[in-house]
Formats: C-alpha cells, sequence, structure tokens
C-alpha cells in the first residue's frame, strides 16, 4: 500500500509530499514538532502532545495552523489512510514560505506536514538485557523545553552513540550532570527506589512519556525526586532508564560501558515498563 502524508490542506501520496525551498523551516528551522504513538490504531496521550505543540509555537510566536480539533481529524485520517495499527503520527509547523530574511515576515503562512507509519513489535531484548548509553557534551542551545526541528546537536549525539554501538546518548553539562538523552528522557533508581530525573526547566524537553510515567510511578506510591544528577550517580546508580514517545520505558543497563547496578533490567524499571505497557493498550485509566 502506498503511503500517504498530508501537506498544507492536501492528502498526498507520500513519495509526491512536498514543501517550498524557501519555507522557514527548510531554511532556518523555524518551526516545531510532535511524535505521537499509534496504539491499536489509537493516538496514544492526543491531549498532551497538543498541550506542547501549542506551548512549542507560543514559545516562538507562532499562531497553530489548524485549531486542536481540525488537528485531530487530520491525525485520525492519516492513521486512517496509511493503515496503521501501531506505530506513530509526526507532526511538523513551519512559520510558512517568505522571502530568505532573518526577521519575522510581515506576513506568511503556517506550514503543516503530517505523516504516520506503522512500526515493527519491539524486540523482547530491550526489556529482558537493556541498552548502553554514552554521554556526550550537552552542546545545545538555552531553550531545549521547546520542541523545535532544529536538531543537529541532537543528531550528532545519537551518531556517536551509533559509532560507539549503543542504544543512546545522554548529555553532560558544563557541571558533570546529565540533562536528558538525544531523544530520550533520562532516570536513575536510587537504592532506596526513589526515582530520580532531572526538573522540568529550559535544560530539557517536557517528555510526555516522562510525564506519564511520574504519574504512573506515584499512583504505586513511588516517590519521584525532580533533581538534577551526575555521570557519577547514574553509574552508581541501583538502576537506570530512558523515557521516550518511541523507546518507551527502556532499562539502562550500561554507562561509559559501566555496569548500573547488576547489569541488568531491575525490577523497578521492569514493574514500569509494565505499566507502561498497560497505558498504552488503555488498561489505565484516571
Amino acid at each position: 500500500m502506498s503511503r500517504v502524508a498530508y501537506v498544507n490542506g492536501s492528502y498526498v501520496p507520500f513519495a509526491n509530499a512536498a514543501v517550498h525551498i524557501e519555507d522557514r523551516g527548510y531554511q532556518f528551522a523555524d518551526g516545531v514538532y510532535e511524535v505521537m504513538a499509534v496504539r491499536n490504531g489509537r493516538l496514544v496521550d492526543l491531549e498532551p502532545h497538543l498541550d506542547r505543540l501549542d506551548r512549542s509555537l507560543a514559545e516562538l510566536s507562532m499562531a497553530p495552523a489548524k485549531s486542536r480539533g481540525s488537528l485531530s481529524v487530520v491525525f485520525d485520517e492519516v492513521v486512517r489512510r496509511n493503515r496503521v495499527t501501531d506505530g506513530i503520527v509526526y507532526v511538523q509547523m513551519t512559520r510558512g514560505v517568505a522571502k530568505r530574511d532573518h526577521a519575522f515576515p510581515d506576513a506568511s503562512t503556517n506550514s503543516l506536514v503530517v505523516t504516520a507509519r506503522g512500526t515493527p513489535p519491539r524486540s523482547t531484548s530491550i526489556i529482558e538485557e537493556g541498552v548502553d548509553v554514552i554521554t556526550v557534551p550537552d552542546i545545545r542551545w538555552k531553550r531545549c523545553d521547546i520542541k523545535t526541528v532544529s536538531l543537529l546537536p541532537n543528531i550528532l549525539a545519537k551518531q556517536k552513540a551509533r559509532e560507539a554501538g549503543a542504544y543512546e546518548a545522554w548529555m553532560v553539562d558544563e557541571s558533570d550532570r546529565i540533562t536528558e538523552g538525544s531523544s530520550t528522557n533520562a532516570w536513575i533508581v536510587e537504592e532506596s527506589g526513589d526515582l530520580v530525573t532531572r526538573q522540568l526547566d529550559h535544560a530539557i524537553l517536557s517528555g510526555i512519556t516522562r510525564m506519564v510515567v511520574s504519574d504512573l510511578a506515584m499512583r504505586q506510591q513511588r516517590r519521584l525526586v525532580e533533581r538534577p544528577f551526575t555521570l557519577e550517580e547514574a553509574i552508581g546508580a541501583a538502576e537506570a532508564f530512558l523515557t521516550s514517545t518511541t523507546s518507551f520505558v527502556t532499562p539502562v543497563v550500561r554507562i561509559n560501558r559501566s555496569p548500573v547496578g547488576e547489569g541488568v533490567p531491575g525490577p523497578v524499571t521492569r514493574a514500569l515498563y509494565d505499566l507502561y505497557e498497560s497505558h498504552l493498550s488503555g488498561q489505565v485509566h484516571d
């Protein structure tokens, strides 16, 4: 089946989907995006994703390309036309097409692109064996809380992880504190069983999976501590894991080749993985 994309008001064959060469997203990375999971044909955590999209747009002084209701209709239609049961929806909004100039154009119409694709089931080895991460200096700009399409430092970090045979790269600031991964939020589990992840500030993205896992953990009476933690703390932790829309809850068993805890996925991470899987399947309710 040929894939279908939504581009500025039209559903078009994926192979023919295109934007103008003077789109500001292409020339300046002047735009924002969201990635949402689809499970059993259903968009997961739609409202929180739309909340974050609205916030990112507001931080860049951009108006939404469509209302939330209209966007939801487009998302559902793109999922339907691509026959996605389990997968992702990608949405990108830019400031649109204008003569190349750094300042905002006096008038432009936002560009909107939406795509969807199915994803294969995750290998069970990931939760059974865990993954490796490496660390890299955090060289990103100072507004990482905005989900912009400007991701060059993240790309370089992810490539270093791939070249090192690791799953992810965790970024470390000038104070030797881990901020987040190139496309994930970072967590550790202390010997007490407390969960630790960096507080929401301009240094990290407010991950939707981070938010959900935080809520699930507190429902299970687990103590959540939001604070910076160092690389040394991470390596010495009882457990570590990462979260994102596409990585779900993934146990981290080695950091820079040093084992975390027993070097295998721990019980807290496994429990959170199971809870999040139930959430994805719609079995966890408010």
